[in-house]
């Protein structure tokens, strides 16, 4: 049973390559030889390992000492482990960043694991015979996947192998791999954003400009819809996916004409990347609405609170929620009253003072502006930091106001006299509407604990109009 250790617990260590993690595995043995868990994924996660989905099981049999395989980095994850024998691995970090060119080396017998991230460079030189190699993957070999590689030989990794490259068993793809200096870095997962065109859209193109991995996409780009969505990208080559699309015309959506669009894009479409999300270990991102929720509550909304929605836009964005909540990594921004680019309230109310009309508006729906620009940087805080999966409630922070003291408010900060804007309840103001009207919440405050608590400090929405305003 050669030389290996029986005593040790599970336990995880850092290496210099950020993400590269040595495992000691608990290793059973007596006479009749040993038994280990070579890969157990509660026991694992809960000791630091990623949960990193793997698909595939390969080994590699090594009949002489000296065999000598890499420097090869893939566009997936690696949990490497030794079967049987002993090997002298090697890791260089082969990313794009800081860390580019880092090294690490170690040996591995069959009571030693390491979890090399997508990216990292992995080779390994065999220290005793029959030595089997094993690592899983959480990904198929794929033709069009991205690979970088690395010489055995290279200068600036200065590789101190145990057994010199001259005497060692080496393959001529393996010896003609390029130096450090000429080696294409493995680029980040990308963040795709689907519904670019839109107000949403246009504020996640300001927070993300400059930013080469941030991919957008309009309607016209991807079909959401379409049977092959599955094969329309290499979607392990994406971290995130953002969905700024939504159907936001609730009155419409009352109709024969609204009501299968409204559905399409509300909940089959997230529905759709729900699915891809789960199966490619992709963070899902989604924007939700307050009309989830039939607004009877007396106080703020809670995340966890039950649905409710009244009418068919609430109900189809309620079914869109639940959908991308089967993705295991998700984030759903629910929010209320957004206000970005193109036509809005703010616009509106904006034009009628100018123009001298005296409108009638609703004082009997409460709740706070969003404005696209912070749901975009909430978005950009949440990557960034990576908090507890889930739904969190995002507005503006401030006064819980009706839309009819938002317009004296608009018409106050252009110098007219807000006192020129007529409060009137949700029935009278839609009595005379020729078509369907959807219903609307009366009370559509959220609760912004979650996300305070996530690190984000919401602004305050009269600042916000102002800017907006000014802008």
């Amino acid at each position: 049973m050669g030389d290996i250790d029986f005593g040790k617990s599970l336990n995880a260590a850092e290496t210099t390559i950020p993400g590269l993690v040595v495992f000691d595995l608990p290793v059973h043995g007596d006479s009749r030889g040993w038994f280990k868990e070579n890969w157990q994924r509660e026991k694992m996660t809960a000791a630091g390992l990623p949960d990193f989905g793997p698909v595939q099981n390969n080994v590699s049999f090594n009949d002489a000492v000296g065999t000598t395989r890499g420097i090869h980095a893939e566009p997936w994850d690696k949990w490497v482990s030794v079967a049987t024998g002993r090997i002298f691995g090697a890791w260089v970090d082969l990313r794009e960043g800081p860390s580019f060119g880092a090294v690490f080396t170690a040996e591995l017998d069959p009571s030693t694991a390491i979890f090399v991230p997508r990216g990292v460079g992995n080779s390994y030189q065999t220290l005793e015979p029959d030595t089997a190699y094993t690592y899983l993957v959480n990904d198929h070999w794929s033709p069009d996947a991205e690979y970088s590689f690395l010489n055995l030989a290279d200068e600036t990794a200065a590789i101190d192998w145990p057994i010199a490259l001259s005497d060692a068993e080496v393959s001529a793809k393996d010896l003609a791999h390029p130096r450090l200096a000429d080696v294409r870095p493995i680029a980040p997962r990308k963040t795709l954003v689907v519904g670019a065109g839109g107000q949403l859209g246009t504020a996640l193109r300001e927070e993300f400009e400059g930013l080469a991995h941030v991919e957008w996409t309009t309607r016209d780009d991807i079909d959401l819809g379409a049977p092959d969505l599955a094969a329309a990208r290499r979607w392990r080559d994406y971290d995130t996916i953002v969905n700024a699309a939504a159907y936001t015309a609730v009155d419409r959506a009352e109709t024969p004409e609204g009501r299968t669009p409204s559905w399409s894009v509300n909940a089959a479409g997230p529905a759709a990347l729900a699915r891809i999300a789960a199966e490619n270990g992709i963070t899902l991102v989604h924007v939700s609405s307050d009309y989830v929720f039939d607004g009877s509550s007396e106080r703020p909304y809670l995340e966890s609170d039950p649905l409710g929605p009244l009418g068919v836009y609430g109900q189809s964005k309620a079914a869109g929620d639940l959908a991308v909540a089967t993705a295991p990594r998700h984030y759903i921004v629910r929010t209320s009253w957004v206000i970005g680019t193109g036509n809005n309230f703010v616009r509106t109310m904006a034009s009628l003072a100018e123009r001298g009309i005296d409108p009638k508006v609703v004082d009997d729906q409460r709740g706070r502006l969003t404005f696209a620009s912070q749901i975009a940087a909430f978005i950009r805080h949440l990557l960034d930091v990576r908090p507890a999966y889930g739904v969190y409630n995002l507005t503006a922070e401030g006064d819980v106001v009706t839309w009819a003291d938002i317009a004296r408010r608009v018409f106050e900060l252009g110098g007219h006299d807000p006192a020129r804007v007529t409060g009137v309840s949700t029935a009278e103001y839609f009595a005379s509407a020729s078509g369907p009207v959807a219903p609307r919440p009366l009370n559509s405050v959220l609760d912004l604990t979650r996300a305070r608590d996530s690190g984000f400090t919401p602004r305050q929405g009269d600042e916000l109009l102002q800017e907006y305003l000014r802008s």
